[in-house]
């Protein structure tokens, strides 16, 4: 009889290996991404020999990178050539009008990755162990790197998002676009409905940003940029439509209501409130990008986190909105609060 037992039975630590190590395939794209090696192999350049000339970089280090990037599926491999996948040929060309590498500048920012330097102690003070109110402090310099490093994802949700609300293009129509950053969303509106303007808010170094996308697109005349503090600002005259985006999950829900009482107060009648959020199922752990989301919330704000829906027509019916009703944007993973007054 052998003596060699059938350990098929025994865990292995695949996952938490995997886990642990996870900041290796950031470190690995996001030098990818720095290097412009996918728009460079778009260009032509497919060897190690070649990648490494037009890249300026050694080649056993492409080699080596180049085959990273084959395993987590940025790129494809046949003998010594490679090419792009379907991913990184849509969003990480350069040349690509869908180009989204400059996320990395973003998501993998100083701010943020200090801000989940110590999960432990975030989650011992029920929030961010950064100073303050973490990136919801004035000014934040990182909202800047959101404003110019996000804008290419924007390009998935703004237009699905301006078919929902779909407002009469022939009638004058005044959307007040809260914390705008890029403005990209409010700017889809004004390039779909010549009579519609924009009042953009947010700091004054992330509205330059704005201002520049609504020069590029031909509509900085219907553009207006109010730079402070939303919670504060003097917001003149009436709205037809409030847009929300990615912003409310930032804070406690007593904090929203206290906004939102004074958004209500300045849209028109029968005007709408449009939150575009991750807004995760009644479990709270689906769909399933959710939980680290909320994470991040913790490791970042004082008090934000992902607000259900049934969480969201409460605050909103607190804040003396008529009624509320969740809608899908297809085909991104979030979805979208309409809220009436």
């Amino acid at each position: 009889m052998s003596d060699t037992k059938d350990r098929s039975d025994v865990a292995y630590p695949g996952l938490l290996f995997e886990t642990l190590t996870a900041y290796r395939r950031t470190a690995a794209l996001k030098g990818a991404i720095d290097l412009d090696l996918f728009t460079t192999i778009a260009a032509g350049a497919r060897t190690p020999t070649a990648i490494a000339t037009a890249c300026n970089a050694d080649e056993r280090g492409v080699r080596i990178l180049c085959d990273c990037m084959v395993s987590l599926g940025f790129l494809e491999k046949n003998a010594d050539a490679y090419a792009l996948s379907g991913t990184a040929a849509e969003f990480l060309d350069r040349r690509s009008a869908r180009y989204m590498g400059a996320m990395a500048d973003f998501l993998d920012a100083p701010a943020i990755r200090i801000a989940f330097s110590d999960v432990a102690a975030a989650v011992r003070r029920g929030g961010t162990v950064l100073e303050g109110d973490g990136t919801m402090e004035p000014e934040h310099p990182v909202w800047v790197d959101f404003a110019s490093a996000m804008a290419g994802r924007a390009t998935l949700t703004a237009e699905p998002l301006v078919a929902l609300l779909a407002p009469d293009a022939r009638r004058p129509f005044r959307i007040l676009d809260v914390a705008a950053g890029h403005g990209l969303f409010g700017i889809a509106f004004l390039r779909h409905h010549p009579m519609a303007q924009v009042v953009a808010v947010d700091w004054p170094a992330v509205l330059d940003e704005a201002r520049n996308h609504a020069r590029t697109a031909d509509v900085a005349d219907r553009f207006q940029a109010v730079a402070g503090d939303i919670f504060t600002v003097e917001l003149e005259g009436e709205y037809d439509a409030v847009l929300l985006a990615n912003f409310l999950h930032h804070f406690d829900a007593p904090t929203c209501v206290r906004l939102l009482r004074r958004l209500h107060r300045v849209l028109s009648p029968g005007g709408r409130a449009v939150t575009l959020d991750f807004i995760p199922n009644e479990d709270r752990i689906s769909p399933g990008s959710v939980p680290l989301f909320n994470l991040t919330m913790l490791a970042t704000t004082r008090r934000g986190e992902a607000h259900t829906f049934s969480e969201y027509e409460r605050m909103f019916r607190e804040a003396g909105f008529s009624g509320s009703e969740l809608c899908a944007l297809p085909p991104t993973p979030q979805r979208v609060v309409v809220s009436h007054r």
